[in-house]
């Protein structure tokens, strides 16, 4: 009898664990969500890659063409479920991922190719056009394991900072439809921003990456040039074109620059970048440095406003004189 009492009681403790352990799994919010939310869903079971592609899916249908209409969207991946089912299939077999990005759905602008998807650079005079292979940006992202899941608006041919094209027209900031969402890559941006995918490559020629970045309150990275290959990318210059990750927070774009930089035989640009790139970005990451810089800005700033204030008195007295 004792013994039943001590299995009966052990069994309810177990039953208790378990319940708590379920209790304790840390439910998934999309909105905001960066590529450690995702990946600590896909390990807790709360996530597939399917669900998480059919959450994007959505999201764009209600806003993209409909709601407040950003137009952000120029192509979506006909095949992004297939994939995202693959890498489901994948973590299942084998308990692992395929690589950094497993199952992060990204925002491509529409001037890289992709051999599934038209790559047009916004221009009707590409309308329809499908290269035959991926840009070198496209295949390290899906090596890594990220669905593509859209081609993007941009500023047609990537010229400009308003991101208007003649297939897609204007795009919108999500955060005030009356505002820019800078350019030339401000589809992505916009896109990032308004959580159509958890992030997104851009190209900057003068200001293409970073203006959206600053537009749409996002993360965007302009690498040295050579760091990332621009093969498969529609050119613009040669001298001063790159590549680079928009993203919501400064982590997940030091992620997405780990799997695009290194040589690339079809960029000779690239051959500066052979022993001058890093494995992990995200090791320089500090957590209190935004807060620290902006210590050093204030004490900075307050300093030249002593001195300033001390030289218009000075320049004062002596006009007296």
């Amino acid at each position: 009898m004792k013994f039943m009492r001590l299995l009966m009681f052990g069994m309810v403790m177990l039953m208790a664990k378990r319940a708590a352990a379920q209790n304790s799994v840390k439910p998934f919010q999309l909105d905001e969500a960066t590529i450690s939310d995702v990946h600590a869903a896909y390990k807790s079971g709360v996530l597939t890659s399917v669900k998480l592609v059919q959450a994007y899916l959505e999201r764009i249908r209600a806003c993209d063409q409909a709601g407040p209409k950003l137009n952000v969207v120029m192509f979506l991946n006909p095949r992004a479920l297939e994939e995202a089912a693959a890498l489901d299939e994948h973590f299942r077999r084998t308990g692992k991922f395929v690589g950094p990005l497993h199952g992060i759905p990204v925002l491509l602008k529409d001037n890289i190719n992709t051999k599934d998807m038209p790559t047009t650079g916004g221009s009707l005079s590409l309308a329809g056009y499908t290269p035959v292979t991926d840009a070198a940006v496209t295949q390290k992202l899906r090596s890594a394991g990220a669905i593509i899941l859209a081609k993007v608006n941009l500023h047609e041919f990537a010229i400009w900072g308003e991101t208007v094209s003649s297939i897609q027209g204007q795009t919108l900031n999500p955060y005030d439809l009356t505002r820019t969402p800078g350019g030339s890559s401000g589809g992505t941006g916009a896109g990032v921003a308004a959580n159509f995918a958890i992030a997104g490559i851009g190209t900057d020629t003068v200001n293409s990456i970073r203006s959206p970045a600053s537009a749409n309150s996002i993360v965007g990275i302009r690498p040295t040039l050579g760091l990332v290959s621009r093969a498969g990318i529609i050119p613009y210059s040669f001298t001063q074109d790159a590549a680079g990750p928009l993203a919501r927070t400064v982590t997940d774009a030091a992620k997405m620059l780990n799997v695009l930089v290194g040589y690339d035989p079809n960029d000779p640009a690239t051959a500066w970048s052979i022993g001058n790139f890093e494995e992990d970005y995200t090791k320089f990451l500090k957590a209190n440095g935004v807060r620290a810089s902006a210590s050093a800005y204030y004490a900075v700033s307050s300093a030249l406003r002593r001195s300033t204030t001390r030289s218009i008195s000075s320049r004062t007295k002596r006009s007296r004189i």
